[in-house]
């Protein structure tokens, strides 16, 4: 699916409020290969025992509630963080810390974005498409905000990686790049 998936300009630098139309056409193809977007929640209880074996207590339940995972399948997780705030991936990486070391985990897979390459390809489309205007209808201000470093991309992923946010749970990170971009120029976009 990955292969496939192409940044269309106009989809792309779009501003995106909660959820932007990158990340919804993303889960949209995993939904058609039969992933779903579910919650995971882990379930537990101690038990304690004398050295005979005799079950002396049972400690009460501890109940870790999860979040909605964008796409699961089997044992495997998929989130796309496309211009979330980055404390999303703190979020999902202690999460699948935690449910791979309970067993319910096999691997985790990031989708997000290559800020740098992306930024430096947005202002160059956005330039380019403004030379196509008439003089007194150009703006300067992309429709989108590539400056920020507080949002959810590769760096800051790689970075909560290196540190062992997510312990022992193999972890693949998916970065869109330059080479994502589908070659169309920025055009506007057109009312659904």
């Amino acid at each position: 699916m990955l292969r496939t998936y192409a940044l269309d300009p106009p989809t792309w630098m779009k501003a995106g409020g909660n959820r932007g139309e990158v990340a919804k056409q993303i889960d949209a193809k995993f939904a058609d290969k039969g992933w779903r977007e579910l919650r995971l929640d882990l379930v537990a209880y101690g038990l304690m025992r004398a050295k005979s074996g005799e079950l002396v207590r049972r400690l009460p339940r501890v109940v870790q509630e999860g979040y909605l995972v964008d796409n699961v399948k089997g044992s495997v997780a998929v989130d796309i963080e496309w211009n979330a705030k980055d404390g999303n991936l703190d979020r999902d990486f202690g999460a699948y810390r935690a449910w791979h070391a309970a067993g319910a985990l096999t691997a985790g897979v990031l989708i997000t974005q290559d800020r740098l390459a992306l930024k430096d390809l947005a202002e160059t489309l956005w330039e380019q498409y403004q030379n196509t205007l008439p003089p007194e209808a150009r703006n300067t201000n992309l429709p989108i905000d590539v400056r920020t470093s507080t949002t959810t991309n590769f760096d800051k992923a790689l970075l909560r990686v290196r540190r062992g946010a997510v312990g022992a749970c193999p972890l693949l990170i998916v970065a869109a790049c330059r080479e994502t971009w589908n070659g169309r120029p920025y055009t506007t976009p057109t009312a659904n």
